[in-house]
């Protein structure tokens, strides 16, 4: 089984200020691990700058040209969190070309999944403004190149950041192409993703958002994707499986109060690993989207590339939804089971 991972030390290039959270290291630190750690263990990719053409699939042009003229200039701040450095643009731009190339990789049979180790993240940008650290959307990119371009027309995202992908819930609202699902700590920034926001038109029932109370377990975690995540996955039959994936929900990371561990996003992962070799021919794809805690970031990164690669052996058991975490999603489950009723049956 061939891993790709899309990395490029430029990412580190893109700067919001000496003291901001979503740091150079971030990057800097992944380097030590693919370098050191998982040598050998993956097809090492590199990335391409998106087009203006590619980014205009999800951003309005007059955005797209407004970014481009932060380009060499000091420091613009859009909002106090999210800020364009002299190079934003230009690393932006490699970050959300970076999807396109691993999805092209994994189309043409000459990888079999891929992580995309890409900042500035994307899921807060929307098709007008960027939005927390988030410049271009690159997961909603990659996944508009490839209904538009590849003829997908049933992509899966599950976005398991702690924070909900707002950009990327407001780019497939309307789309039954697209089926978004997110996991989230709630409530917290950016203050969307409730229950209630299940899609609109066409995309109606394809917008499932589980928000979540702080102090979540890797258990926690399993259990959901067993119980709601699997059957929904299965009932909808996707053609491409596209991950959000935010280390920021492990414990000790500074912007969030989860409990889960490393070996807990491994164990994702291969959940996930399993949904797409059954529904996909193993179309799978990564996106890093936050993690804060460089150490957490570093050791969830790596049990997710080596669950990915297969090195990883995960023994996952079944788990069942404990009491105090069936009564907080019980609600939830209630609006998803009118347009998903496969869930009952778990």
């Amino acid at each position: 089984m061939t891993t790709g991972l899309v990395f490029d030390r430029r990412f580190a290039l893109h700067e919001m200020g000496p003291d901001h959270i979503e740091s150079p290291l971030r990057i800097i630190t992944l380097n030590d691990v693919l370098t050191q750690r998982l040598k050998g263990a993956y097809v090492p990719i590199s990335p391409r700058p998106a087009t203006e053409i590619e980014l205009a699939l999800v951003h309005l042009p007059s955005y797209i040209s407004f970014m481009k003229e932060t380009s060499g200039q000091g420091y613009f701040p859009f909002d106090t969190d999210t800020i364009a450095g002299p190079r934003t643009y230009e690393i932006a731009c490699l970050a959300a070309g970076a999807g396109l190339v691993a999805a092209e990789l994994i189309l043409t049979g000459q990888i079999y999944n891929a992580f995309a180790l890409v900042r500035p993240p994307g899921h807060h940008a929307e098709s007008d403004r960027p939005m927390g650290f988030c410049f271009f959307n690159n997961i909603a990119i990659t996944a508009e190149y490839l209904r538009r371009f590849k003829g997908i027309k049933k992509i899966m995202i599950i976005d398991w950041d702690l924070h909900h992908g707002n950009g990327t819930q407001k780019a497939f609202y309307s789309s039954r192409e697209v089926l978004y699902i997110s996991l989230h700590q709630s409530p917290l920034f950016p203050g969307t993703g409730s229950a209630s926001e299940v899609g609109e038109k066409d995309g109606l029932g394809f917008n499932l958002n589980v928000p979540l109370k702080a102090g979540k377990t890797d258990e926690d975690y399993l259990a959901i994707f067993q119980k709601v995540i699997s059957p929904v996955a299965e009932a909808y039959g996707p053609e491409f499986i596209l991950v959000s994936a935010g280390f920021d929900i492990l414990k000790g990371d500074p912007l969030g109060r989860m409990e889960l561990t490393p070996s807990g996003c491994g164990d994702l992962t291969a959940l996930i690993l399993d949904l797409a070799r059954n529904l996909c021919s193993g179309r799978l794809l990564y996106f890093l989207e936050g993690g804060y805690n460089l150490k957490g970031l570093q050791d969830g990164a790596e049990k997710v590339v080596l669950s990915l690669t297969g090195r990883l052996k995960n023994t996952i058991k079944e788990i069942s939804l404990s009491g105090s975490l069936f009564e907080e999603l019980s609600p939830i489950l209630r609006i998803f089971k009118y347009y998903w009723p496969a869930i009952s049956k778990r």
